[in-house]
């Protein structure tokens, strides 16, 4: 285990891996490559940014003295909507990648079952050894699609679940003052 570490071992195991799996399998993890930026990315925004995100909607309004008219309602719905965008930025790729990365596996599955069935045609038998290079190109993408796509399930999940939190947590934030002047004439 420890001779992954070593950085030619591991490139060979991932060479023979993306070779056992054909052409889909390389689709896959350069999709997933890309879902797995995405997330960091979503990862160092809620660690940080969204803080200052929060904060300068928050001083937006506190720096308004109208928090009465239809025109402050409409500029408080405004603050939290420009905050709720720069929350859920990403996440709608995020959570299509998330979609795309079974069906490319499904994609490696359909290839390599294709592979099996030409090495059963071109040679009249059912040879197990001529027929595993098909199917070792029919499993792994199947495989590699299912886990990419759960691995990003779980964050969209996360962030989704963040950004309703923010929205009410921003909402709450932006009250709207009570003009008693009102009250006063009665």
């Amino acid at each position: 285990m420890l001779e992954l570490l070593n950085p030619t071992i591991a490139f060979d195991a991932i060479r023979d891996f993306l070779a056992a799996g054909g052409q889909v399998l390389v689709v896959i993890m350069f999709t997933t490559a890309f879902m797995w930026a995405l997330i960091i990315e979503r990862l160092l925004y809620w660690s940080g940014a969204h803080a200052s995100v929060s904060k300068r909607a928050a001083r937006a309004w506190a720096a308004r003295d109208d928090h009465q008219t239809w025109y402050a309602h409409a500029v408080r719905e405004r603050l939290i909507s420009e905050a709720m965008q720069e929350a859920s930025r990403n996440n709608n790729v995020i959570r299509a990648l998330v979609a795309v990365t079974p069906l490319l596996g499904l994609l490696g599955t359909v290839t390599g079952m294709v592979q099996v069935f030409d090495v059963m045609a071109v040679t009249g038998s059912s040879n197990a050894r001529l027929m595993a290079a098909g199917i070792s190109k029919a499993t792994i993408p199947t495989m590699a699609g299912l886990v990419a796509s759960l691995s990003g399930l779980i964050f969209i999940n996360a962030f989704d679940r963040n950004v309703q939190k923010a929205q009410h947590k921003i909402g709450d934030s932006l009250l709207i003052k009570s003009d008693h002047s009102f009250v006063d004439h009665i």
